[in-house]
């Protein structure tokens, strides 16, 4: 069994949460090709269709061009082979522009053959459909899989086929449907006359319902996506720190984002930013929060969702299989869980060690931003379970610092943002042993009380000046056991190991803690120096890892690559401790890879200062699309006007 996953860089995406296309580059999609593939129309973790294969007279078409949007993407190809004459002409005289748009549930395709021949011409076109109703995960671990039976019925023009949780229909305007043999391949078909200088357009049309499902599309009004980056754009341009990048950029980011929205099933009022396409199209607690909270400056109601959506599924019991504890915040949500290798995670997972603190953070950021009075005091409860948390469960042996250790012993092996097995290391390499207490989540931590109490003080409620003592001896603690070197030389580390070691290779981790106030601002200075080096800052935004470290890898997940989200996290942290000249260089390599990667930044890229893909990476992803808002705030507010 293969355990490679499928690559995605090259894959043309139109989506609109919950349900995804992703297609190769002629606009096919053809999961059956050798070696793992993620190519399908998606819809909630399951792939409903497999193979979409369009030829006409029997043949592919020739592809020359795509026009990629968010929900509608066009892709143009030549018919050389059609002909009703003989003709010296080199000229293509025959293209078809095949159309695709989603919608919620949706998938709608519209295939236009145009002709310049001055005879009319006979045209067969076909699509080849099947369907494995394959899950997202056992895709991504690489696993091989076959078309199914259509189980459903088979009419003239259509078919339909169901599980225990979705029903699929598929039919052909206009056409006719052929099955095979084996009942696994269905063929929808046309027949037409292309008039001479006309055209001819037929459609097939994808619906999908999902009774069950634990997540539902957005109910709610999207972005206004061109008014938005308009706004924040010309708002650059007035303060001097304009670029002819922004505004793109802003507008494929934005569109992207109202792509991503979704609501669970539970609360479906409430809408939030899915992580990310393919694997991540679902509620993350981490992601979702940190999507939300770098596009505060521009929209506030969907953090305020984001906070209600997350209190919902707060945790109420101890569960070790789930990582659930009293009023912890979860990880994510899937329909069936997730099980890849030796991993296997319930459906509602909590095994995160730091959504807890920043929902705390992003709850007080909604208050300041205009969240009602009574929005706030519904969720105060949620508050106080959250901050006890902190000190109870979220610090397991009580030495006054967050930590995490997967105790099922099925979950993730790490439970901060950079969650992949081997990302917390050493300086020499060597991999550290848990529990891990992270450097950035005692900045959260810190954070997460002192905002908890300001809460407190406004709504009359006890334990304000508690929690600004315990934020007060965090800050002392985490001077004491995590600093490294000496001088400016000197440096947080990565973490504390399980024997209370300091890990101690240089990460962009240490960029989240400004702005935090667990560092004096001498401190701060020191941390934004560090990161502005060359070995940290790749030209194309801010390594994971140091170059300079023993693990340093620059097309690692976690260990040397570039995430654009991490980049402008550091970015506006920099710009919030008052250190902004220091973050020109990071916003600078985000607006080139903005153009690199045609104003869709994946999940991440390498770290070799190069436009070169992790082929693996989401594209795109809600945090990503988010750092365009952020990078935007972050130029308002001081680093000034930038080449370009």
């Amino acid at each position: 069994m293969s355990t490679l996953q499928p690559l995605l860089h090259n894959l043309v995406t139109t989506f609109a949460a919950p349900t995804q296309v992703l297609a190769g580059a002629t606009g096919d999609v053809t999961s059956s090709s050798s070696g793992p593939c993620a190519e399908g129309v998606w819809h909630g973790d399951i792939r409903v269709l497999s193979d979409a294969r369009l030829r006409i007279g029997g043949r592919p078409p020739e592809h020359i061009a795509t026009e990629i949007g968010t929900q509608h993407t066009t892709f143009t190809s030549l018919l050389r082979e059609v002909r009703a004459e003989q003709s010296m002409l080199g000229d293509p005289q025959v293209r078809l522009d095949r159309s695709r748009t989603v919608t919620p549930g949706v998938v709608i395709e519209q295939l236009t053959v145009a002709s310049l021949l001055s005879q009319p011409a006979d045209v067969v076109i076909e699509l080849m459909t099947s369907s494995d109703l394959a899950s997202i995960d056992a895709v991504k671990g690489g696993e091989p899989m076959n078309p199914r039976k259509l189980n459903g019925s088979i009419a003239s023009d259509g078919l339909n086929w169901s599980t225990d949780e979705i029903n699929a229909t598929l039919s052909a305007e206009g056409g006719y449907v052929r099955v095979d043999e084996t009942d696994r391949v269905a063929t929808l078909c046309w027949e037409r006359t292309i008039p001479a200088r006309g055209e001819v357009t037929v459609s097939w049309k994808l619906q999908v319902t999902d009774p069950g499902g634990p997540l539902i599309a957005a109910a709610s009004p999207g972005l206004d996506a061109a008014g938005i980056a308009e706004d924040l754009a010309s708002r650059a341009a007035a303060s001097g720190a304009g670029d002819r990048r922004l505004r793109p950029w802003l507008e494929q980011s934005l569109s992207d984002l109202n792509g991503l929205r979704m609501a669970s099933s539970a609360t479906p009022e409430r809408t939030f930013f899915a992580a990310g396409v393919p694997w991540y199209l679902t509620l993350f607690g981490r992601d979702s929060i940190w999507a939300a909270r770098l596009l505060l400056g521009a929209d506030l109601g969907h953090a305020i969702d984001t906070v209600q959506t997350l209190a919902h599924f707060q945790g109420a019991e101890l569960n070790v299989a789930k990582a659930e504890s009293p009023g912890k915040i979860m990880h994510e949500l899937r329909r069936d869980g997730v099980s890849l290798g030796a991993m296997a995670l319930p459906p509602l997972y909590f095994g995160t060690i730091d959504a807890t603190p920043l929902w705390i953070s992003l709850l007080h950021d909604c208050w300041q931003t205009g969240m009602t009075v009574d929005e706030v005091r519904s969720l105060l409860p949620h508050l106080g379970a959250a901050l006890q948390w902190l000190r109870s469960v979220g610090d397991p042996d009580g030495d006054g610092f967050l930590e995490y250790v997967d105790e099922s012993g099925r979950g993730l092996a790490n439970q901060g943002w950079k969650d992949s097995v081997d990302s917390i290391r050493f300086a020499d390499g060597t991999i550290a042993a848990g529990p891990i207490a992270l450097c950035e989540v005692q900045g959260y931590a810190y954070e997460a009380a002192v905002k908890g109490a300001a809460l407190l003080d406004a709504f009359d409620l006890e334990g304000a000046d508690e929690w600004r003592e315990w934020a007060s001896n965090l800050a002392i603690r985490f001077r004491a056991a995590f600093w490294c070197g000496n001088g400016e030389a000197r440096y947080p580390a990565l973490a504390l190991d399980g024997s209370k070691q300091r890990v101690d290779a240089v990460t962009s981790n240490i960029g989240h803690l400004l702005g935090t106030g667990i560092l004096s601002p001498d401190e701060e200075k020191v941390v934004a120096m560090r990161l502005a080096a060359p070995d940290m800052d790749s030209g194309l935004g801010l390594r994971t890892m140091s170059s300079a470290s023993g693990a340093y890898s620059p097309l690692s997940y976690h260990c040397g690559s570039v995430w654009p989200h991490d980049t402008a996290i550091v970015i506006a942290a920099m710009v919030k401790a008052g250190l902004a000249a220091h973050a020109g260089g990071l916003i600078e390599g985000l607006l080139t890879a903005s153009e690199i990667f045609d104003r869709r930044l994946p999940e991440l890229w390498s770290g070799e200062g190069k436009g070169v893909p992790y082929p693996a990476a989401c594209r795109p992803q809600a945090w990503s699309a988010a750092s365009a808002v952020a990078v935007t705030i972050a130029l308002l507010a001081g680093p000034g006007p930038l080449r370009g």
